[in-house]
């Protein structure tokens, strides 16, 4: 494998960048294979619920594209809880990060927030309270939210629900993660 010349990156020139180009193309084309594969990871994670996470993923895209969502928004109900295997604390922040150069601002803010909006509907059992959420009542994104959690997320636990196999979604993921949209100064590449 080619390799740049410098060990001190202000020592590069322009034929070491371009290579690192070359290959950070590269692997960014590879970036939505690697996102199903976290997606596919989600078959072994959180034991206790009646489908695996992988499962209610599929059901969250599943719903969120039969009621005529838009790519992204099926993408990020794809993909939303990719994040539990590294950081199941703040897996929502994970996943945001991922989706931010690639969906809308609107949707990577409800993927950010939806663990703290989904307490809603169990907090209470856990100590928790459940009107945590009520803290972002006045940001715009926040009925949003409400939403997604509501429509593609507390309900999608259903052993006899028929989902959509991830296939279905495989085109999507590519279209989303082929090119990032939504840079800004803090998302560049």
């Amino acid at each position: 494998m080619e390799t740049v010349s410098f060990t001190r990156m202000q020592d590069g020139t322009a034929e070491d960048y371009a290579l690192l180009d070359r290959y950070e193309r590269e692997y960014m084309a590879a970036l939505p294979d690697k996102l199903l594969g976290a997606l596919e990871r989600l078959k072994d994670s959180f034991a206790g619920y009646q489908v695996s996470r992988y499962e209610h993923s599929l059901q969250s895209a599943t719903r969120a594209h039969r009621d005529g969502r838009g790519e992204e928004y099926v993408v990020a109900a794809l993909l939303h809880d990719i994040g539990d295997e590294l950081a199941p604390s703040t897996h929502g922040e994970m996943t945001a990060a991922v989706l931010k150069p690639y969906v809308s601002e609107e949707i990577c803010w409800v993927v950010k927030y939806h663990g703290l909006f989904q307490t809603f509907y169990y907090a209470e059992h856990t100590g928790g309270d459940r009107n945590a959420r009520d803290r972002f009542r006045d940001h715009p994104y926040y009925q949003a939210c409400v939403e997604f959690c509501e429509r593609y997320d507390q309900n999608c636990f259903d052993p006899a629900y028929d989902s959509l196999p991830v296939e279905t979604f495989e085109p999507m993921v590519r279209r989303v993660f082929a090119e990032p949209r939504y840079l800004t100064g803090d998302s560049l590449p």
